[in-house]
């Protein structure tokens, strides 16, 4: 593999960036293209435009006039640069483009590191200058999100986490950073995951459809308001993970689609070039100088910004040529294959260059397929996430606990199927956004039963993501219980905070995540199949499972949960230690909601062999509840 350049921080665009660039290998061009500041006055631009016949800048310093300041070739690099004195930061630009065709096309700078507020679509000028006060927090974040470390993800979209009483407009960057943490420490979480805050036209789109590939968006503040609100977080002990969209991009004509009068960033073909599911454009990953584009941005948040990992969207979709594609609608590969070959190897290239240069992040991958080795390091085959999400786990769960009690014992193997493939991906566990939108309803409303039992599920669904292997993710509002599925132009119920059901469940996430936190055995070996064992996985006709959860010296805790709504009393659980045993949570406990059975605290374990173990728990499991259990 091309061996992958380090960011080089030094202004100037020199002849070793262009040949990196060129090779698609670059990684640190957001230092390198767009428009730069100048100490001494003025400020340079530089944007890649290798079709057009001509290139200049236009903004509010020259009346945007395309003939005031023309760039010039830099060789047969494709690169436009040059000087302009009247620029200074805060004047909005584009480029203008002359194509072959005779006409002028103006465009957004791909590397703008700031933007006009949307729907306005011109960049702006910015120096990215910040000081910094979370150096404890970077020095320290290797130990607080590797495999073995607790990782628990509050994901947040900004725009309709919380809004102004005042006008109702979402809160600024500024105005989130107090809410926002006190909330984040009130539940556990150890990090927050962002959906795209890269500058999108749409706002109905989430950030899904990028645009601005260097720029947060501007809708909350400035590029400086996002740095400070990163910081506060760090600052405060939480992480911070950004949503990055590589996978595809809109197909705006102020934007990327057909830049220089040609398919330059995207393919050309449709059966490459278009997404059916999303009317969007897909990038040519074969092409160097799009790899370096992407390479860069990814590099530019990680690097100007802080962010403590990346969570890649869509990952399925860059994997299979045929995705979401009739036969027909696309081309194989070289081999004749489905797999697409040239993102495999971007993003092999893109996971070997961010873990090179941040050992200390994590990238996540949002892949829906059983494809092999997403989270394997490349230099064994893999394409070198470091986690991959587990949709199969969500869809299974969420299927079978949309279930009345009295079937579940005919699918008992959707809870019990993911033992075969568990440990072979380092596996998050996520309760995302898009399982709560577009009418799918909230977690509470799939459940079904009356009231009590649609809470009494949800304890349950929590319980079970809390204690089975893998990271933890779940979507805002979620903590809650909220009754009516995401809106993104709402806010979170906030007002349920104050309803004793919906704060039970708050409750009861706060303790799951302490739990999960402070339980070495139920974070440690997350990743490790030596963490995991079943005790009970066939009663079936009970609807109950148990497993053991064990530590890296070998410590164990024991879940059981009772997937029905009925007390099952003289339950035997195997258990490899005698002595007292805590009941470390209750998800049936009346602080949460629930009808208050249990096991007064623990039970003793005596010397009676039980499901291949030597001893074994007599325990009262209480209804559609999940019981936590570790040696005193």
């Amino acid at each position: 593999m091309t061996t992958l350049h380090p960011t080089s921080r030094s202004e100037a665009l020199t002849d070793q960036d262009v040949y990196w660039f060129n090779e698609g290998t670059h990684r640190g061009l957001g230092r390198k293209l767009g428009a730069h500041p100048l100490p001494d006055g003025g400020a340079r631009f530089a944007v890649w435009a290798p079709n057009a016949v001509g290139a200049s800048v236009v903004g509010d310093f020259n009346s945007w006039d395309a003939n005031a300041d023309p760039l010039t070739a830099r060789g047969v690099s494709g690169i436009w640069e040059g000087r302009v004195l009247a620029a200074a930061p805060g004047d909005v630009y584009k480029f203008a483009i002359r194509t072959d065709g005779g006409g002028v096309l103006e465009k957004a700078d791909p590397f703008a590191h700031c933007t006009e507020v949307p729907p306005r679509t011109g960049s702006v000028i910015w120096d990215l200058d910040y000081e910094w006060h979370d150096a404890s927090w970077m020095a320290a974040r290797g130990g607080l999100q590797g495999l073995d470390a607790p990782i628990s993800i509050y994901e947040v979209h900004l725009g309709s986490w919380r809004r102004r009483a005042t006008d109702g407009h979402s809160l600024s960057y500024t105005e989130l950073a107090d809410p926002l943490i006190e909330h984040v420490h009130r539940c556990g979480f150890t990090h927050v995951e962002f959906l795209p805050v890269m500058e999108h036209p749409f706002y109905g789109s989430w950030g899904y459809q990028t645009t601005g590939y260097f720029a947060p968006t501007r809708r909350f503040g400035d590029p400086q308001d996002f740095m400070a609100l990163i910081d506060r977080l760090h600052r405060d002990g939480i992480g911070v993970i950004l949503d990055w969209v590589p996978s595809h991009f809109p197909s705006d004509a102020f934007a990327l689609a057909e830049f220089d009068g040609t398919h330059l960033f995207e393919h050309a073909d449709p059966r490459l070039g278009f997404h059916p599911d999303w009317n969007s454009l897909i990038f040519n990953y074969g092409r160097h100088e799009i790899r370096s584009f992407l390479f860069s941005s990814a590099e530019h948040w990680l690097d100007a910004y802080h962010a403590d990992g990346l969570r890649v969207d869509a990952v399925a979709s860059m994997l299979y040529l045929d995705y979401s594609r009739r036969p027909g609608e696309w081309l194989p590969n070289a081999e004749g294959g489905r797999e697409n070959l040239e993102a495999i190897s971007f993003l092999q290239q893109l996971n070997t260059g961010i873990y090179g240069d941040h050992p200390d992040v994590q990238v996540f991958a949002e892949e829906s397929t059983a494809f092999p080795g997403v989270s394997k390091p490349v230099e064994f085959g893999g394409i070198g996430f470091g986690l991959k999400w587990d949709m199969g786990w969500m869809h299974d769960t969420l299927d079978y606990l949309s279930r009345e009690p009295v079937h579940r014992r005919f699918h008992q193997g959707q809870l019990t199927f993911r033992s075969v493939y568990a440990f072979s991906e380092n596996f998050t566990l996520p309760l995302s956004h898009d399982e709560v939108v577009h009418g799918k309803r909230s977690l509470l409303s799939k459940m079904p039963g009356d009231d009590w039992q649609r809470f009494a599920n949800l304890r349950l669904l929590y319980s079970y993501q809390f204690a089975l292997p893998g990271k933890k993710l779940l979507f805002m509002g979620d903590e809650l219980a909220q009754w009516h599925e995401w809106d993104h132009e709402s806010e979170v119920d906030w007002a349920l905070a104050n309803v004793s059901t919906h704060a039970g469940v708050l409750n009861l996430v706060g303790d799951l995540n302490h739990c999960y936190r402070t339980a070495p055995a139920l974070h440690e070996l997350d990743c490790d199949p030596r963490g995991f064992e079943w005790t009970q996985p066939n009663d079936a006709e009970a609807s109950l499972v148990s497993f053991l959860r064990f530590s890296s010296d070998g410590s164990p805790l024991l879940a059981v949960c009772n997937f029905t709504p009925v007390v099952r009393h003289n339950v035997s659980a195997g258990v490899p230690a005698g002595g007292f045993w805590v009941e470390l949570l209750n998800s049936d406990a009346s602080e949460y909601g629930g009808s208050g059975v249990g096991n007064l605290g623990g039970v003793e374990a005596h010397a009676v062999p039980n499901h291949s173990m030597p001893y074994s728990l007599t325990l009262t499991i209480p209804p559609l509840a999940c019981l936590l259990f570790q040696p005193q």
